[in-house]
């Protein structure tokens, strides 16, 4: 089931892989509203987010010949924009463990009656872990995935998912997320 579906995606697919500028531009129209939101979703900046879609755009124009046609055409492209978020992390030089911490304490408030939205909790949890979050959460990708994608073990996925969860929890004042 393709959530961002494309009128005659097929069609639109193999005109794109004879280079057909119109066909390319039909699939920049039908993902980048999608491709823009999960990447403002993973990175912390509207132009690494505008970075992320212009990269995604180029390695779909570039790797459309690949596309096998066995899974959705958005969930082919989810999956480069995801990566291409996640290089984008590394690229900016954010440090697992270190980041969490840091950015954490940089935002840190003592006032635990504080309750805070959804959105905003996820503002406040490192790079590394709101992308953990928002792909395993959100997007559906598995441990195994996301490990992939990260270069990184499915142990250090479901860590940065659950030590996501309790600060969310917390700033939540929740019990029950996730």
């Amino acid at each position: 089931m393709d959530s961002h579906p494309i009128a005659n995606a097929e069609s639109v697919v193999a005109r794109a892989r004879e280079g057909d500028a119109a066909a390319l531009e039909a699939l920049y129209r039908a993902f980048e509203v999608p491709v823009y939101n999960l990447a403002r979703r993973i990175c912390r900046t509207t132009e690494d987010a505008e970075d992320v879609l212009q990269e995604t755009f180029f390695e779909v124009c570039r790797s459309i010949g690949r596309y096998r046609q066995d899974g959705s055409l958005w969930g082919w492209v989810r999956t480069i924009a995801a990566s291409k978020a996640l290089m984008r992390l590394r690229r900016n030089k954010y440090r697992d463990a270190d980041e969490l911490h840091d950015d954490v304490m940089e935002h840190r408030r003592e006032d635990t009656a504080l309750r805070m939205d959804l959105e905003a909790a996820l503002e406040r949890l490192g790079e590394t872990s709101r992308a953990v979050v928002w792909l395993h959460d959100v997007e559906g990708f598995t441990h195994d995935e996301i490990a992939g994608m990260m270069g990184k073990t499915v142990s250090f996925s479901k860590s940065q998912l659950a030590r996501a969860h309790t600060r969310l929890r917390k700033w939540l004042g929740e019990e029950s997320l996730g």
